[in-house]
């Protein structure tokens, strides 16, 4: 992503940035999501990231895709753009914006 951020960082692009951004976080998620194979793993983690109990059990135990359970409001909160970034994930959009300030 750096390097295509690179080549591509000259362009006014910001919109696609974005929009490139969100689907990267829900990817991301998504990912997690599939990580945690289990209902009980699923139920454990996300209470163990502040989502309510009663909340994360009907989320947990959900037979929906695994791209619809990443777009889920809890899912969202417990895995939030910030937490990620804290956690080591790139964020294209700070990226654009410090690289684009110096063209």
């Amino acid at each position: 992503m750096r390097g295509w951020l690179n080549y591509y960082g000259i362009a006014e692009m910001k919109n696609n940035i974005e929009s490139l951004n969100g689907w990267l976080y829900r990817r991301i998620r998504m990912c997690i999501w599939k990580q945690w194979k289990l209902p009980k793993t699923r139920m454990r983690k996300l209470t163990g990231l502040g989502v309510d109990s009663h909340y994360a059990a009907t989320i947990a135990y959900d037979r929906k895709g695994y791209w619809f359970n990443a777009g889920n409001k809890a899912v969202n909160w417990a895995l939030s753009k910030e937490r990620l970034i804290n956690w080591g994930f790139y964020d294209l959009a700070t990226a654009y914006q410090s690289l684009h300030v110096n063209y």
